[in-house]
């Protein structure tokens, strides 16, 4: 079973350093999703984020964090009672890997746009090669009103993963877009992320975005409809140096040709383009 790791890192190509910690993180992220089958993980959580779509749905950019969300509050629930079974699907591979909790700091912008309390925050690294490294979330208390569905895996075995379906993370990422609060900074994936959801016709689940505005931002579901949407949206637009953003995304991306029309004006016209769920 070994060569199994090997046998998934085959499956890319690498010719530069990014390439190879691009898919080292993703044959990780993977092998980590086979150990929380194994453990029935998934009977109680779903898989979202820009991984989930990355690995479900071809999306041209690699991603590094896991983020996944209870099906439904679980004030006692704990991903610590999974790691063995992480560990042992690294370890049939003829990998080990260390488990470790990754402590929350007050105002830190390095850390996801909605921290909560009850998100747990853990780091899987190789024991042998420590900057190959994924971090794992957890929302016990998520917002709800998503939809889900079972998305196939073949390596490092057959199994299903419980995921967000493509409206509910289209949701989840015009959230992300919209409220972060990383001042100056800006995640260029968000908008590599949103040109995508546009280009490959995906509507917006709008009552889980509804759901995630309400809990993070404490906005009126009654007074924050479509059009007021599509209004902070361009706001947002217009307020970002879309420069930094074509720069944060390159290292995750392999054809950077498609960032050329990238502009200001570029995403305006995308975001007028959205459809709803």
């Amino acid at each position: 079973m070994a060569d199994i790791f090997d046998q998934m890192l085959s499956r890319y190509t690498i010719t530069t350093k990014d390439d190879e910690l691009n898919a080292k993180h993703e044959v990780m992220q993977q092998v980590t999703l086979a150990g929380l089958y194994r453990a029935e993980f998934f009977e109680k959580a779903a898989f979202y984020g820009g991984t989930c779509l990355r690995i479900f749905h071809d999306l041209k950019r690699f991603s590094e964090d896991m983020d996944f969300s209870l099906l439904e509050k679980e004030t006692n629930f704990s991903i610590e009672n999974y790691f063995d079974a992480i560990e042992q699907e690294f370890k049939s591979l003829g990998r080990s890997v260390e488990i470790y909790q990754k402590r929350k700091t007050i105002n830190s912008n390095i850390e996801s746009a909605f921290l909560k309390d009850n998100t747990e925050i853990y780091n899987i690294k190789f024991q042998t090669e420590p900057a190959v490294k994924i971090k794992l979330e957890v929302d016990t208390d998520p917002p709800l009103f998503f939809q889900t569905e079972s998305k196939l895996l073949l390596l490092p075995f057959s199994f299903m993963t419980k995921c967000y379906t493509l409206p509910s993370l289209f949701a989840g990422k015009m959230h992300a877009l919209l409220f972060r609060k990383w001042n100056s900074r800006v995640k260029g994936r968000d908008w590599f992320d949103f040109e995508w959801y546009v280009r490959n016709n995906i509507p917006m689940d709008f009552n889980h975005f509804l759901e995630r505005a309400a809990q993070s931002q404490g906005i009126s579901k009654q007074e924050f409809d479509e059009s007021v949407f599509k209004k902070h949206l361009q706001g947002k637009i217009k307020s970002t140096n879309i420069n930094l953003v074509k720069a944060d995304v390159k290292p995750f991306i392999k054809n950077q040709d498609g960032l050329s029309i990238w502009s200001n004006d570029y995403f305006s016209q995308l975001a007028e383009m959205i459809q709803f769920k």
